[in-house]
């Protein structure tokens, strides 16, 4: 499952479509608005994505980490729009037959995500905004 939304994101649905009875290990990334950058106080944050690139994306990042873990199950659900401080922002899921290789690609997949994926963040302060590039 991969999906963007302008919707609460569900992450027991997230976990659900991950999860295989193959599986002996479920791992999921849940990424959150934080409510400060570099000590000034966000006050909300938008998301804005190209979709049919975006999943496109996200499935050739997918595809990758099959390649180097046996993956049994993958989710990726990821919010667009506005947000704010508190709210979940991404939600990653995977499951394999074994711990270590859950926890490896679900940072593979997370962090390979926010470097290729074109989701872009647009940060809010009180005093102005800025676009946000991934960060390593």
């Amino acid at each position: 499952m991969i999906e963007l939304t302008e919707q609460p994101i569900d992450v027991a649905r997230v976990i659900a479509a991950a999860s295989v009875p193959e599986a002996g290990a479920v791992n999921t990334f849940i990424g959150t608005v934080r409510n400060s950058t570099a000590n000034k106080p966000v006050t909300k944050l938008e998301y804005e994505a190209y979709e049919p690139m975006a999943i496109a994306e996200i499935q050739k990042v997918i595809n990758e980490a099959r390649e180097k873990w046996k993956l049994t199950g993958w989710a990726v659900s990821h919010r667009m729009g506005t947000l704010l401080p508190g709210e979940i922002a991404v939600v990653v899921a995977v499951s394999t037959p074994h711990r270590k290789d859950s926890f490896e690609a679900c940072q593979f997949i997370i962090d390979t995500l926010k470097k290729t994926v074109p989701i872009w963040k647009k940060e809010f302060f009180q005093d102005g905004d800025q676009w946000v590039s991934a960060h390593p």
